[in-house]
């Protein structure tokens, strides 16, 4: 017989069996930086608590040239007009994407470091930041007494909880003929929010505008003026 084979056969068997399944946890914490670079207006009479206006631009405004988030928006609206409440403008780095508790946390900030009627606090963004501005609703409901989407796009999981915004008095704008994010977004998440019996929302959907229905909507003064007329609702 050979014994070596036999050897060999008798370690493969021993190895073969000796093969056992272990489970357990660990607790990690994982932290990551996050730089935001912001734009902030402060109206003429600091005396007073006035509200604030978060406006969240898109992927064009990306950069560090904070000049950028200047372009669209209340800002913009701002070169021309006045508005009695604070701007706040965040700007998203180019290699980067939004994180939304990185603005939570900006608006924070800014909050103990000026006189913010906590109570009056709206969120607006065009595209990429439109799609910021869900998210924000959603992972802070009740921070904001209006939520402006303009022309932006709305993650899947958000459309399955709705209801959760519900309460947020909201206007929705797209353009019929954007190329960009295609106007299903805005209809679809309309249409979640009324099966939820939301008190307050609108849908305007321009039948002439591509991916930019902004401008006609910031540089409009009727939006500034229904926002500031909404006041949170506490619980």
């Amino acid at each position: 017989m050979n014994y070596k084979v036999t050897f060999l056969l008798l370690l493969f068997s021993i190895v073969g069996f000796s093969q056992s399944e272990t489970t357990g946890k660990i607790n990690t914490v994982i932290l990551s930086k996050y730089e935001l670079g912001y734009a902030l207006h402060r109206p003429a009479n600091l005396k007073e608590k006035k509200p604030l206006i978060v406006f969240i631009s898109g992927d064009g405004e990306k950069g560090t040239d904070i000049e950028k988030v200047k372009i669209n928006g209340p800002f913009k609206y701002l070169k021309t007009h006045q508005l009695d409440a604070y701007v706040l403008a965040p700007q998203c780095k180019e290699d980067e994407n939004w994180d939304i508790e990185s603005i939570y946390q900006l608006i924070v900030k800014i909050q103990k470091e000026n006189k913010i009627d906590s109570e009056r606090i709206y969120v607006t963004g065009l595209s990429s930041g439109g799609w910021a501005s869900w998210n924000l609703a959603f992972a802070h409901p009740d921070l904001f007494a209006a939520n402006v989407p303009v022309a932006g796009f709305v993650d899947l999981i958000q459309l399955e909880h709705a209801c959760a915004i519900a309460n947020i008095p909201t206007r929705i704008y797209h353009g019929l003929l954007d190329d960009v994010v295609n106007v299903n977004y805005a209809i679809t998440i309309y249409k979640e929010l009324k099966k939820c019996n939301a008190k307050d929302v609108r849908l305007t959907i321009f039948d002439d505008a591509n991916h930019d229905s902004w401008t006609r909507v910031y540089d409009n003064p009727e939006i500034y003026d229904w926002m500031f007329k909404q006041i949170k609702i506490n619980k």
